[in-house]
């Protein structure tokens, strides 16, 4: 475990803290990520001002990975590798030994130890988290299939979806976060030089959110659709969080598994154009929350995006304030069964498409104990009556199983190769 003051619910401050800056809207088919208000960890204070921001530093040991319950970072490489062939077992044990020793310095503010540029050698650690995740294929190349987690079945096809598989999946999924893009370069350049032969790089995707200190005071930030984003994370402390996000062995859960979680990442183009066609009240009527302040639309305007959204309430023409199309109650947990996911998602924009209009959208990120109770039935639902959906294109998928956090001494992933 970290060295960290514990909450009453038996979180670390770092837990406490992150899961405020991780955030959609409420489901998985939602706009992009926009930070909850949060505060940084005392040693890198984001309102500090001056420097103050790059000596933010995240543990990287722990009994869960950084990057999960962490406060979001300013910006993100999301990457994917595919193991070489023949590597197998100690091939995979060698390079993630490699990867957790970079990582370790590198999250330090250190240089690494091997294949360092020097880009980043004047900066500070900057908040950054590695998040290592393995996808379903690494099991079978690395002679690991009897320990491969059932809940990694491959999510099902959803309607309307266009899935591009160069774009997702892989054996290897790495989430780098940090608050100064050179730094999340850095690493990711590190990570891919010392998989050199062993591992190649199959896809990545950079994504960014609000820079921390940018706002005069801390405030929940907006998605590309212009939407206060964000609202209705799950948060530690709340009944039953741990349950939702970590697994537990038992069941069909391997026991390496432990403390581990599992991620489900999609790249959801946001069709802008048609979007702003809208005029404001009829967006608000497709995500039931206002734009102006994120409160729900059962509640009086300025009430604020804390207040509870209560479905059963009539607007004035005797229908449902909150339609029955509305994203925040096609996707309201009470509707689906109870189930929850953490979202960390980045907004990403990259140029045009031949046709002129936006590649920008979502890069959705959503720990969860087990997407076969998480993502997929409240994707399924989405997919089918989310007004929201009409203005959104999943163009790819991956699914991964993250391990715990590196063990004093060992190495991440040390949990599945040695347990």
């Amino acid at each position: 475990m970290h060295d960290e003051k514990k909450g009453s619910a038996g979180f670390t401050r770092r837990a406490l803290l992150g899961t405020a800056g991780a955030g959609l809207l409420v489901g998985a088919g939602a706009g992009v990520a926009g930070a909850v208000a949060y505060e940084r960890p005392a040693e890198g204070s984001a309102t500090g001002g001056g420097g103050a921001l790059g000596t933010g530093r995240v543990p990287f040991r722990g009994e869960h990975q950084a990057g999960i319950l962490d406060p979001q970072q300013a910006g993100v490489r999301l990457a994917a590798f595919d193991l070489a062939d023949g590597a197998g077992r100690d091939g995979l044990r060698t390079l993630l030994q490699r990867w957790t020793k970079a990582v370790d310095r590198l999250t330090a503010g250190e240089p690494a130890e091997e294949f360092d540029n020097q880009v980043a050698l004047d900066a500070g650690p900057c908040s950054l988290t590695v998040t290592l995740g393995f996808g379903a294929a690494l099991f079978d190349k690395a002679g690991l299939a009897d320990r491969r987690p059932a809940a990694l079945e491959p999510l099902p096809a959803f309607p309307g979806e266009a899935l591009d598989p160069a774009r997702g999946e892989g054996d290897l999924f790495v989430q780098i976060g940090a608050d100064d893009a050179l730094v999340v370069a850095h690493a990711l350049r590190t990570l891919q030089k010392l998989a050199a032969g062993t591992a190649a790089l199959r896809w990545q995707s950079a994504g960014f959110a609000r820079t921390p200190g940018a706002t005069a005071r801390p405030m929940t930030g907006r998605n590309l659709m212009g939407q206060i984003d964000g609202t209705n994370n799950p948060k530690p402390g709340q009944d039953g969080f741990a349950a939702k996000v970590f697994c537990t062995p038992g069941g069909d859960q391997p026991a390496w598994l432990a403390g581990g979680s599992y991620l489900v990442f999609r790249r959801i183009r946001m069709l802008l154009d048609h979007w702003e066609e809208l005029p404001v009240e009829r967006q608000e009527r497709v995500l039931g929350r206002r734009k102006s302040d994120g409160s729900p639309l059962s509640a009086p305007a300025g009430s604020g995006e804390g207040t509870a959204a209560d479905l059963s309430v009539q607007g004035p023409d005797g229908g449902p304030a909150i339609p029955s199309d509305a994203h925040i109650r096609v996707a309201a947990p009470a509707g689906n069964g109870g189930a929850a996911m953490l979202r960390r998602g980045f907004s990403y924009h990259d140029g045009a498409l031949p046709d002129g209009s936006p590649d920008a959208g979502l890069l959705f990120l959503a720990f969860q104990a087990d997407p076969r109770k998480g993502f997929t039935p409240v994707q399924r639902k989405l997919s089918r009556g989310d007004g929201l959906s009409r203005f959104l294109r999943h163009e790819a998928s991956g699914l991964y199983a993250v391990p715990p956090g590196a063990p004093a001494g060992g190495y991440l992933g040390q949990q599945l190769l040695e347990g």
